[in-house]
Formats: C-alpha cells, structure tokens, sequence
C-alpha cells in the first residue's frame, strides 16, 4: 500500500480518493483526518470551475484537528502542501500575543506565507528560463575564452573576422567537449549587501522594505573574480536566471497563489484557549481576537502589495488536553466547521510506521550505516518488539506518539553507530533479542525513561 510508486498527479484537481491514496504512503492510519483534508483540496477546485460571482462568495471550509502529539497533524498538512504546490507554512499559535503585548504580530503568517509563494514561483518561472540562460551562458564564456581582438594581424592570410570566427568555433567545441573546464577566466560578480536584521516591539508591525531602500540608496558593489570554467558557468547561470526574470510578473502570481491555494497549518491551537486565574489570559484571548479577522477574511499589506484572506485554508490543530474546543470564543469556534478527532498510536501503528512508509526508521537508519559498509537488517520480531516498548513507554510516561520511535531507535543502535566506522564491513541483525538487552533495563526503571526515552 505504501511502497507504491510515486506517480501522482500534483495539483488541485486530484480526486479525495488519489488524496488519500497519496497520503497512505506517509501516514499510518487516521483515516477520517485524511478524508477531511482530501474533500478540502477538492472543494477548492470544484471553487475554480464556477463562475466568477458564485466563486468569490464560496468560503474554504477550515478544519480542527484534535489528537495528541506525534499522531502525524502536521505531517498530513505538509504532505497536502507538497502533493498540490501549495504555499505552506507551520505556525505555532503560542509565538503570537496580542498586539500591544511583547510579541509576534499575528498578521505575519500572511506575509510568511506569500514569502513561501514567491519561492514556490521563482522556481517555477526559472524552470521556463533555465535553457535561454544556458544558451547565454555559452555565449559569455566564449566571449571571455575568445575575446574579439582590438587590433587584427595585417600579415594573415584570412580575413579578420574570419579569423575570428574559426577560433571562436574551435574554442565552442572544446567548451562543449568539457575541455577546457579548468581553464581560469576573469568574470564580474556583484557583491550583495550584508542583509540587516531589524528587532524590537513593534517593527513586526513595519512592513517596510527597508533592505531594499538601502540597497537602492548604496551604490552596487563589483569585483573581479578569477575563477574556472566549471566554477564560471554556475555564476554566469545564477546570474543570467536572474536578469531573466520578471519581479513584478513573480510577485504578482504569488499574491494570487497564497489568496487561493495557500495553506496554513495553526499548530497549538488549545494554547490560547484562556483558564481562569491566569494572568496570562488577556493575551491569549487576545490571540484569538486578532486570530479571527485573519480566518475570517481581511487584507494584509505586505510589501509585495495587499493580500486577502478570504480564500486561504486554514488548518487549526491541538492536542486539548487541558481545555476543549468549545472554549475557543465563539466567532473562532464557527471558523472551522469540520472538527477531526485523531486517534493514539497503538501497537500495530507503530509496527506499521516501523516498516512500511518508503522512508521509515528502519530503512533511514539501514541506509545511513550502508555508507560506514553496515549491512543493517530488522527481522519481524524486532520490529514487534520495539513497537511493544515504544507503546509501553508512551503509556507509562508522556504520550508523544511516533515521535517515541526517534528516541528508542536512537538509544537501541547507539552502540552499532559508535563501532561502525571500524567495522568497515559486515552484516548486522536487529532481532528481538537484541532489542530487549539494549532497552529492556531502561524501559523497565520508569523514573530512568521519563528522561532516557
């Protein structure tokens, strides 16, 4: 199911079915999570099909993830981001406090998110330049290999531009031919100003390019630079990509990307929830107050211009543990009509996260110990054996759910990846046995695991 190979259509006209197929491969169980999240990205684009006065009254409809940590609610949003080149960020809610508090303002997700869709962008447009870049960069380096003579040789036999001409040819087959990669040759590179790092209450509220006013009012720095052929080429290219490009042409298509497929994944959402007789619950209801326009729909400046909010999912998650989504304020509550309880990892989950997603703990850790010459091996029974402490110590200390394996993988091979560079080569089995003498006294002391495991 999950070794599946990795052709997938990306974008937002996949059905919830290929959604949650997709998902499968990264994610162990949490099916109705999986389903919600797939119905999301498929009402945006059933939104793109109509027409254009029904489609800007069509909201997106938010959804609160509610489960413990480590059950996979961010990995399923960031998989969503990356299956549809969406703009993606991860925010924690507690970063952000009131404004007039000392602290984030909340507005920032918007900007960080059009930041993450600017690169979503240039990359893009630069794919669709690279191979005019390229052909310019062979023109460049055969002007520096083969510069045009200021004064020709009256005694040659062959015309001056002729002359020119054969040598210029010559010097393009052996620059095709890759011979003269270590020939040096003299280029200009541009020095960019150091960036400057601005700080202090209240300059997250100024949504200045003051980075770009200095750069305007500092004259542009240049030096010459003695550098390889090989070496030459990728600054040629880098430079050459950039002139290229078209900056209002990129900013523009990024506003629009974050307005209509952008994602943003609210993590500790139950963090600002407030509790009596705590003095810290004017700003968290606080947050939540300046969380609302945001999620109801406003407009944020940001230097690339104005951004609205009406259209961007917003995907809430909490564990709730100490309060419930009903005390959220009321306005935040209707926010987000689709609630998702995720389950706790049991046993067979983590057997299943242990060997089936394409990038699991075990297959990581075998391919980093192939590189000491480590052929490392996990028969079923170890695997067994390791779901069973990682669900013990879950149980009897904090609940932190896969991310459990992390700790107990890394305590159980750390003697493997101590000698393994001295063993050269060889063949090691993980089998049960082995997994009770590494954890077995750990796990059994349960004072010793809360800070072990």
């Amino acid at each position: 199911m999950i070794d599946q190979p990795d052709e997938l259509p990306r974008g937002g006209d996949l059905t919830p079915r290929e959604v949650v197929k997709y998902l499968d491969r990264y994610i162990v169980g949490q099916d109705a999570a999986k389903r919600a999240v797939a119905v999301a990205i498929r009402n945006r684009w059933r939104r793109q099909q109509l027409a254009d006065d029904m489609r800007r009254e069509v909201a997106p409809k938010n959804i609160m993830m509610i489960g413990p940590t480590g059950v996979g609610k961010t990995e399923i949003a960031r998989r969503l981001a990356r299956l549809t080149g969406a703009p993606f960020i991860k925010v924690e809610a507690t970063k952000y406090t009131e404004v007039g508090y000392y602290g984030r303002d909340v507005e920032s997700m918007i900007r960080e998110l059009v930041e993450n869709a600017i690169g979503l962008v240039r990359e893009r447009e630069r794919a669709g330049v690279e191979g005019e870049a390229q052909r310019r960069v062979q023109e460049r380096l055969l002007d520096l290999l083969a510069p045009r003579p200021l004064a020709y040789d009256s005694n040659s036999e062959d015309s001056p531009p002729e002359q020119y001409q054969r040598t210029r040819a010559r010097m393009h087959g052996m620059l095709i031919a890759g011979d003269l990669e270590q020939h040096r040759v003299e280029i200009t590179v541009e020095q960019k100003a150091s960036p400057m790092v601005f700080s202090g209450l209240g300059m997250e509220q100024m949504d200045v390019d003051l980075q770009g006013m200095f750069e305007k009012i500092i004259p542009k720095q240049s030096a010459t630079r003695e550098l390889t052929v090989a070496e030459a080429r990728q600054v040629l290219f880098e430079q050459e990509c950039e002139a290229l490009l078209d900056p209002e042409k990129i900013n523009s298509a990024a506003i629009d990307l974050a307005e209509n497929v952008g994602i943003i994944f609210i993590d500790e959402i139950d963090k600002v929830v407030a509790s009596e007789g705590k003095s810290a619950d004017v700003s968290r209801q606080g947050v939540q107050r300046d969380l609302l326009p945001i999620v109801e729909g406003t407009s944020v400046q940001t230097r690339y211009g104005y951004v609205r909010t009406d259209h961007i999912l917003f995907v809430a998650a909490g564990a709730f543990h100490r309060a419930k989504p009903s005390e959220l304020m009321p306005e935040l509550q209707g926010r987000f009509p689709i609630r998702v309880e995720l389950s706790d990892l049991t046993k067979e989950d983590f057997v299943q996260i242990l060997t089936e997603p394409r990038s699991s703990l075990t297959r990581q850790y075998a391919a980093l110990l192939e590189t000491e010459g480590v052929q490392l091996t996990f028969t079923p029974d170890a695997v067994e054996s390791l779901a069973s402490f990682a669900f013990k110590v879950n149980q009897s200390t904090q609940n932190i759910g896969a991310r459990r394996l992390y700790t107990i993988m890394e305590r159980m091979l750390e003697e493997l990846s101590f000698e393994a560079p001295e063993m050269k080569q060889g063949r090691v089995e993980i089998n049960a046995a082995y997994v009770q003498q590494r954890l077995q006294d750990v796990s059994d002391d349960e004072d010793l695991s809360k800070y072990i495991l």
